[in-house]
């Protein structure tokens, strides 16, 4: 009796692996972040606006008690920095804080399994909470003209302070909430920067010791308060606006791109 032989099996061949999708680019992602977070913070829009410029407008009426009428380079100085104060309290504050809930939290994990590029999701959430600053700034500039009688016309001049300025203190608030080990450490760090923006940006420059001035040199939002208070004079020095407003916008994209950093290692380790 003959056996018959069995062919071997042969296994099936291995399938091809299947094509990744592409990876997200920077502006459409950009765009859904900045979507997803300012529905997300259209709940407490109101008290953050009302919270910022009452902040603000309050630091208007005692310095308009100290300040003399007749000082009109101190009144450029105290409405200037009182509006940019705004964007401070936001950007710099509150961003501080929110990054370092997200951390501590592990709501990081979540946006680290999103296919975006990490500078989408930082540039979003800076430009979502930026983006309601620019109401509180105008509302507080337009009642420190009316308190220290300083000219109107040149107000447009903050439509450009306000991004140029809070790309900076975003990113560095950003930075702050990624970098602080514990959540309670990013808050300290957004009040002592909004703290800071308080007392260099709303005082008098002439008042202050030169060692304190050096100290302002170094805060992003000063460049913003001195753009803007250039423009109350009767003929501004309009190179000297743009200088500011481009070192602003030199410190915005440092400080993003350090953000973008932290944020990378904070979701990578």
């Amino acid at each position: 009796m003959t056996l018959l032989s069995v062919p071997p099996q042969t296994a099936p061949p291995a399938a091809a692996p299947a094509p990744l999708a592409p990876a997200a680019r920077l502006l459409p992602a950009l765009a859904a972040v900045y979507r997803a977070q300012l529905a997300r913070a259209r709940v407490a829009r109101i008290p953050l606006l009302f919270v910022a410029t009452f902040q603000s407008l309050g630091i208007l009426v005692m310095m308009r008690g100290v300040v003399d009428p007749g000082d009109n380079a101190s009144a450029h100085y105290v409405v200037a920095g009182s509006s940019v104060l705004v964007v401070a309290f936001v950007a710099l504050n509150l961003l501080a804080q929110y990054f370092g809930r997200l951390r501590a939290t592990g709501g990081l994990d979540h946006y680290a399994t999103l296919p975006v590029p990490a500078a989408s999701v930082v540039l979003g959430a800076a430009a979502a909470f930026a983006s309601f600053t620019l109401p509180g700034a105008l509302v507080t500039a337009l009642a420190g003209a009316w308190m220290f009688a300083l000219p109107l016309a040149h107000l447009w001049v903050l439509l450009a302070v306000v991004p140029l300025a809070g790309a900076a203190l975003a990113g560095l608030g950003a930075a702050c909430g990624l970098l602080a080990p514990r959540q309670e450490i990013a808050t300290m760090l957004g009040q002592l920067g909004m703290s800071a923006a308080l007392l260099l940006g709303v005082l008098p420059v002439s008042h202050l010791p030169q060692p304190v001035r050096w100290l302002r040199d170094l805060l992003p939002s000063t460049y913003g308060v001195e753009a803007f208070a250039r423009t109350f004079t009767a003929s501004p020095d309009w190179a000297a606006v743009l200088g500011d407003l481009g070192v602003c916008a030199g410190v915005g994209l440092a400080s993003l791109a350090m953000a973008t950093w932290a944020y990378r290692r904070a979701t990578t380790r």
